[in-house]
C-alpha cells in the first residue's frame, strides 16, 4: 500500500504538468504562428520479483513474470508544427509562410533566431523588424517616400516611390528549414533557437527545395484546436481524480490496519 500511495503521487505530478502544457496551449490559442505543445509520458522503472522466460523447471519456462511498476513521469514536451490556418489582413508588412520554413531574425547578440510570426512593422531607420524590434535577416530597409510595398511568393520584396511609377527590388526575403522542427528551443516572443537536436538550418529562396511561398498581408494563425485541448483537459482532470481516489484508497487501507492490529 505504501508503495501504491508513492505511483499515485507520480500520476498526479505528471498529470499536473500535462495540465499546465494544456493551458499554455489554451492561453496561446490567439498568438499568431503559435504551435502546440504535446506532454510525452514515460512509465517508470518496474522492480521485477520473478524474471519471465526464467525455468520454473528444468524443461518449462514462465510465460510471463513478476514485475511492479513505479509510476510514470512526463519525458518531454513536443511542438506539433503543422501549419496554421491562414488570415488575410490589410497590412502590407504582414506575411506568412504557405509550407515550411521559419522567417529569420537577427538578435541582439549577433546570433539568429527563428519565427513563424510575420508580425512586422518597420523602425525608424526603416528597417523591417519584429514587434520586439529585432530586425530580419539578411535585413530590408524600406526607402523613405515608398509608396507600395510589395513581396513575391519567391520573398523578392519590391517597392514603388512617390517619383517612379517602376517598382524597384530592394531586396530578397530568405527562410530556413529544418530537420527536426520539433527539436527547436522555443524561447518565448513567438522566437525558437537552433539546437543540437534540430539540425543545422537549411537556409534558401521561398517556394524552392520544399520551403513554402511567402504570403503577403496575411497571417497565420495558431494550430491549437479548442475542441481538442478542452478534451485532452478533461481527460487529464479524470486521469487525476484517479490518482486521487487510489491515494484515497490505501489510505483506508492503511487505516483499517492500524485500527484493528
Amino acid at each position: 500500500m505504501m508503495s501504491a500511495l508513492w505511483v499515485s503521487k507520480t500520476g498526479l505530478s505528471a498529470q499536473d504538468t500535462n495540465l499546465s502544457t494544456i493551458s499554455n496551449n489554451l492561453a496561446n490559442v490567439s498568438t499568431t504562428g503559435f504551435k502546440r505543445d504535446r506532454a510525452e509520458f514515460q512509465d517508470l522503472l518496474y522492480q521485477v520479483h520473478r524474471q519471465p522466460g526464467a525455468q520454473s523447471t528444468q524443461d518449462s519456462q514462465l510465460p510471463s513474470g513478476l514485475q511492479v511498476g513505479t509510476g510514470v513521469r512526463i519525458v518531454g514536451t513536443q511542438k506539433n508544427f503543422t501549419e496554421g490556418s491562414l488570415q488575410t489582413t490589410d497590412q502590407p508588412l504582414d506575411m506568412a509562410i504557405n509550407g515550411r520554413g521559419f522567417f529569420q531574425v537577427l538578435m541582439p547578440d549577433g546570433s539568429v533566431s527563428y519565427t513563424r510570426d510575420g508580425t512586422f512593422h518597420l523602425n525608424a531607420d526603416g528597417q523591417v523588424v519584429t514587434a520586439n524590434g529585432f530586425p530580419l535577416e539578411p535585413a530590408i530597409v524600406v526607402p523613405a517616400g515608398t509608396k507600395t510595398f510589395t513581396v513575391g511568393e519567391d520573398g523578392t520584396v519590391s517597392v514603388t516611390g512617390t517619383d517612379s511609377a517602376a517598382p524597384q527590388v530592394i531586396g530578397n526575403l530568405q527562410t530556413a528549414d529544418f530537420i527536426n522542427p520539433a527539436g527547436l528551443q522555443a524561447v518565448g516572443n513567438n522566437l525558437f533557437m537552433e539546437t543540437a537536436a534540430s539540425g543545422a538550418p537549411q537556409n534558401g529562396t521561398p517556394g524552392l527545395n520544399g520551403l513554402g511561398t511567402v504570403m503577403q498581408s496575411t497571417l497565420e494563425n495558431s494550430n491549437v484546436s479548442t475542441v481538442e485541448e478542452l478534451v485532452n483537459m478533461i481527460t487529464t482532470q479524470r486521469a487525476y481524480e484517479m490518482n486521487s481516489k487510489v491515494i484515497s484508497t490505501a489510505d483506508q487501507m492503511l487505516g483499517f490496519l492500524t485500527q484493528n492490529l
